[in-house]
């Protein structure tokens, strides 16, 4: 979510108000980039000290969907009239993308499963040329090029694909459940009746929490961890303020200011900023996990970043898929994703 943690976002303009205006908008798309950025360095430490990676997203979404609840009291509204999205959301855009994405950190560096994650865009393209049988343009096409070129100096193929396999393939599970919460996203844009992004968050928080209770079976969690201290590249972290910062700053903090900020932005913008996402996690990872990437990783990173951005902002108009809510690919609960 990361997932994802790809942050356009549709709405009517109803519902959360800040001071209009680009600069308001592209300050608080900073702020959600980061936010969403810091989930999975903050999560791999709780992981390591014997969390399981399921336990952590099931923390992590119940946690932001008690703090979410007001919303959905709000617009209780949406489980008569979008019940489909709500479900769908909550199952890929949410459980989907963290459990993927929480259970790839486990195994690969953070920053190399978000930028596997931000092969989603090319993934939409590809959804919408062979499955819907729509014309992608040559810029399309180029971004999806660019990306998997990216992420083949990512991974390194030239050295036999000297990471973890299974990773990869929990990570590209991620990058899948966002092609889901894109397509899912889709709903009503013909008829223009799209529903309020964070009473979708809200309610796709609460779908999750009940999906990941059964998955991830929270009963038998080590919550004595959650009292200890987690290491962070050597420096012991409180877990439970780990854990606050998973909940409050790189969840409900990162999606309310993505929401609010893509009503001030263009989507171009948005989804430029969305793009920091990535190196923010990849750059907090180095500096406090010590997961260093090599030169031709960075660069690979770059151009992975580079050809996603272009993917998703050449998508066809006529019944473009734009997603209800602001996130990172891992990171976003949605998307983004991140989440996480």
């Amino acid at each position: 979510m990361h997932t994802s943690e790809s942050s356009r976002a549709a709405g009517d303009g109803k519902g959360v108000g800040v001071g209009d205006g680009k600069g308001a908008g592209l300050g608080l798309a900073l702020v959600s980039a980061l936010a969403f950025g810091g989930s999975g360095v903050a999560a791999k430490p709780l992981i390591e000290a014997g969390l399981d990676p399921l336990h952590v997203v099931w923390l992590r979404v119940a946690g932001a969907a008690l703090v979410m609840l007001p919303l959905a009291v709000r617009h209780r509204a949406l489980l008569r009239s979008r019940p489909a999205l709500l479900a769908g959301f909550g199952l890929l855009g949410v459980a989907g993308v963290q459990a993927f994405y929480f259970a790839s950190i486990s195994r690969i560096p953070v920053g190399v499963a978000l930028l596997v994650e931000y092969l989603a865009p090319a993934l939409v393209l590809g959804w919408v040329r062979f499955v819907q049988r729509r014309p992608v343009t040559r810029a399309a096409a180029l971004g999806v090029v660019l990306a998997v070129g990216g992420l083949a100096c990512v991974v390194e193929v030239w050295s036999g694909l000297s990471f973890d396999a299974l990773g990869l393939l929990l990570a590209l599970g991620a990058a899948c459940c966002q092609v889901g919460y894109f397509v899912l996203s889709d709903q009503g844009s013909d008829s223009g009746e799209v529903p309020d992004p964070l009473g979708v968050i809200a309610y796709g928080l609460l779908v999750g929490t009940a999906v990941l209770t059964v998955v991830a079976r929270p009963w038998t969690m080590a919550f004595s961890v959650l009292a200890q201290r987690a290491d962070m590249n050597g420096t012991p972290v409180a877990a439970g303020l780990l854990l606050g910062w998973i909940v409050l700053i790189a969840t409900v903090l990162a999606y309310v200011t993505g929401v609010v900020s893509v009503r001030r932005l263009s989507p171009a913008i948005a989804g430029v900023v969305a793009c920091l996402e990535a190196v923010v996690a990849t750059v907090l990872a180095w500096v406090l996990l010590g997961e260093h990437l090599s030169a031709p990783q960075i660069v690979g990173g770059a151009v992975v970043l580079l050809g996603a951005f272009i993917a998703q902002s050449s998508t066809p108009a006529k019944g473009s898929v734009e997603p209800v809510a602001a996130g990172g690919a891992e990171s976003r609960l949605p998307a983004r994703e991140n989440a996480a």
